[in-house]
């Protein structure tokens, strides 16, 4: 299946894909590639906003499984974000892109609060914004905050950008026989529990009809590719009736 143009998209980057070959933290020369990735669909024409993950530096649920309090390990990877947010921000400015990174936490002497109004204020001025600290509330990943805020932005789609290049019927790193989907339903997703997404991002995306395009972000120049309705992506949508 062909991947339509979007103009506004969101982007959710996991943090993992920031670490490049290492084993943690956030490696210099990976977000400057994915940075340019980012400039380009910028220059293509597309309006952007960005929300990352913090799995590289900390994960919420790990840290609870390991006897952290849920709330305080949840918040520890909210800060881990703020981070990653700095970090890409960063790589997109020396690029010449303007950003502008809003924290669901306050946090004045970094970064932006988040402000509805303004974030989309920025984006209509040609900014990239970048959207850090999940939703502001533990038990909330960074996916449902990615689909919390394409709807509020109004986007187009959801794309994101992971370490496989779709949605495959079980996981293709265990199971060698695994398939790839083109394109499959939201009610699919939920009901055969693929890991797509959250169940409540996915929900959150149904319920507001942004499809959900899946793609190998580590595969350079996948993300330009996608974009132009090319390369190897799964779209996750609103199936209509025949």
């Amino acid at each position: 299946m062909t991947i339509p143009h979007f103009k506004r998209i969101l982007l959710k980057l996991s943090g993992e894909v920031l670490m490049g070959q290492q084993q943690f933290g956030i490696d210099p020369g990976t977000v400057d590639r994915v940075a340019g990735e980012i400039a380009a669909a910028k220059q293509a024409g597309h309006e952007l906003c960005v929300v990352v993950g913090g799995g590289n530096i900390f994960r919420g649920l790990a840290g609870a499984a390991k006897g952290f309090d849920r709330t305080s390990a949840d918040y520890m990877g909210m800060l881990a974000t703020v981070m990653n947010a700095i970090a890409v921000q960063n790589a997109l400015e020396k690029m010449g892109v303007e950003t502008r990174v809003q924290s669901a936490i306050p946090m004045a002497s970094v970064c932006e609060p988040y402000i509805r109004r303004r974030a989309i204020r920025h984006m209509e001025k040609g900014r990239i914004v970048i959207f850090a600290a999940g939703t502001g509330n533990p038990f909330f990943t960074t996916d449902t905050a990615a689909a919390l805020r394409a709807a509020e932005m109004n986007c187009d789609a959801l794309f994101k950008g992971t370490s496989v290049d779709g949605v495959y019927t079980a996981d293709p790193k265990k199971v060698a026989g695994a398939t790839r989907y083109e394109s499959l339903g939201f009610d699919q997703v939920l009901a055969d529990n693929l890991k797509v997404m959250d169940a409540a991002a996915v929900a959150l995306c149904r319920e507001n009809n942004i499809p959900i395009v899946v793609f190998n972000i580590r595969d350079e120049g996948n993300m330009a590719r996608v974009m132009r309705g090319e390369g190897t992506a799964t779209i996750v949508h609103t199936l209509t009736e025949n």
